[in-house]
């Protein structure tokens, strides 16, 4: 076999997967997805469910969250840095996603980690919405959430306290995947 069919034969492959990648499928775009969904699951000895959805706009991502099974008051939520939800108790997502390297902050700040989204309030009924629309996540890029992770806490995040903003253990886990 001659050198060029060698190189041919190895490089086949990844011409494909590339060519493949850039091809419009459904939600993605020649710019990538426009939105993203995580199936929130509880994790052990928890009852807390949820969907979280992220959908581009022209000012950053909605992040829409309905999630029921929590206690009434305020539950830390955030983008964690692995989408492994395998730990039954959350613990293999691993920190919050912040590929800057910034202090833990709310979601409104400047300075903050990516995956710092604040906290969801449930009401009596232990149920909890949110829409926002955050403009440091992004779909794609460095900021870029999808295959990453969703934890919803027992406690309330403070927005201060570092690394975590003191929100206590893992009720629910999901991860982010692309959507339609």
């Amino acid at each position: 076999m001659n050198t060029r069919a060698v190189l041919y034969s190895l490089l086949f492959p990844f011409i494909v997967v590339t060519a493949a990648a850039q091809m419009d499928h459904g939600s993605h775009s020649e710019v990538g997805p426009t939105k993203a969904i995580a199936v929130l699951n509880p994790t052990k000895g928890s009852s807390v469910s949820g969907i979280v959805t992220f959908e581009k706009t022209d000012k950053g991502v909605l992040v829409k969250a309905r999630v029921s099974g929590l206690t009434p008051g305020k539950h830390g939520f955030h983008i964690h840095e692995f989408g492994d939800c395998s730990a039954d108790n959350g613990i293999s997502a691993g920190g919050h996603f912040n590929p800057g390297g910034m202090p833990h902050s709310g979601p409104m700040a400047g300075k903050r980690h990516v995956g710092d989204m604040g906290n969801l309030e449930a009401d009596k009924d232990g149920n909890a919405s949110l829409d926002y629309v955050d403009a440091m996540i992004t779909l794609t890029g460095p900021h870029a959430v999808i295959g990453y992770g969703v934890i919803v806490h027992e406690k309330e995040d403070d927005l201060k306290s570092q690394p975590t903003g003191d929100a206590g253990g893992r009720l629910a886990c999901g991860v982010i995947g692309v959507a339609r």
